[in-house]
């Protein structure tokens, strides 16, 4: 269904393989098209659970294509905030997806790849990948991804990688909170199947609402609204079918309706 893209569905989770290997998975204007297109359609099917953002090759995504840069160089104001505001609606479409998503790092996430890893709500990383910001070099800023990678890293981090688009080794994205796991390139797919297993324990529409808390309740001082909001959200869904039946699985010891059969 899409040029770019190859979509692997079994049991629940759905592997978003970007396949532009020959360029390093680099954006161009296909590439963000059926990104943005396929988080859609993910996003809306009931029978997927889990959605992987992976890439084929030696790279995850090597940021954008020279070819479509060189082109973008050449065009009107106009032409260029068009495309960003196509790059920077795919990155929003991944990040606000209702499901749990992971980015399967296996080696270079540069500029926009690093951006699609932040954007994901878990980031696994092979011990062979290497992150960087570098469009600094290329005289531009990283601005479409930036509030991903911001929250990813944090301010302070932001201002020196920013601005020195240094390469950032798989060991230092974990020490600076943009991978949460880091593991040989041979224990990468194990990591991710482990990760998954976990999120498929969940109710899907728990995991929903605890991603739309992290949205409401994040960098907000914790003010008399906040303390009302969580507890209205809370409320809401303690009698819920899927809270029910949740609790009566724990309670009669049994997997809940919602996690796959062994």
């Amino acid at each position: 269904m899409y040029e770019t893209l190859e979509i692997a569905l079994e049991q629940g989770v759905a592997t978003i393989w970007m396949n532009r290997p020959d360029v390093h998975n680099a954006f161009n204007a296909q590439l963000i098209a059926d990104l943005t297109a396929a988080c859609r359609q993910l996003d809306g099917d009931d029978t997927v659970r889990v959605v992987v953002l992976a890439g084929r090759g030696k790279s995850f995504s090597a940021g954008a294509d020279l070819n479509w840069m060189k082109a973008a160089g050449e065009a009107s104001v106009e032409e260029n905030l068009g495309d960003a505001r196509k790059l920077a609606g795919m990155l929003h479409t991944l990040s606000a997806m209702n499901k749990p998503t992971i980015a399967r790092v296996q080696g270079a996430a540069l500029g926009g790849g690093m951006g699609l890893a932040s954007a994901c709500d878990i980031c696994v990383a092979s011990d062979k990948a290497v992150f960087a910001t570098s469009e600094v070099k290329f005289g531009i800023i990283p601005s479409a991804i930036s509030p991903y990678v911001i929250r990813a890293i944090g301010e302070r981090q932001s201002y020196r990688y920013f601005q020195s688009a240094e390469r950032i080794s798989a060991a230092r994205a974990g020490e600076i909170g943009l991978a949460h796991e880091v593991v040989t390139a041979d224990e990468l797919d194990v990591k991710v199947a482990e990760i998954v297993a976990a999120l498929l324990q969940g109710g899907p529409k728990a995991q929903a609402a605890a991603k739309d808390l992290i949205r409401a309740v994040a960098n907000r001082p914790v003010s008399d609204a906040v303390v009302e909001d969580t507890a209205r959200r809370i409320s809401s869904l303690r009698a819920t079918p899927e809270a029910k039946e949740g609790l009566d699985a724990f309670l009669s010891k049994r997997p809940a309706a919602w996690v796959p059969a062994q």
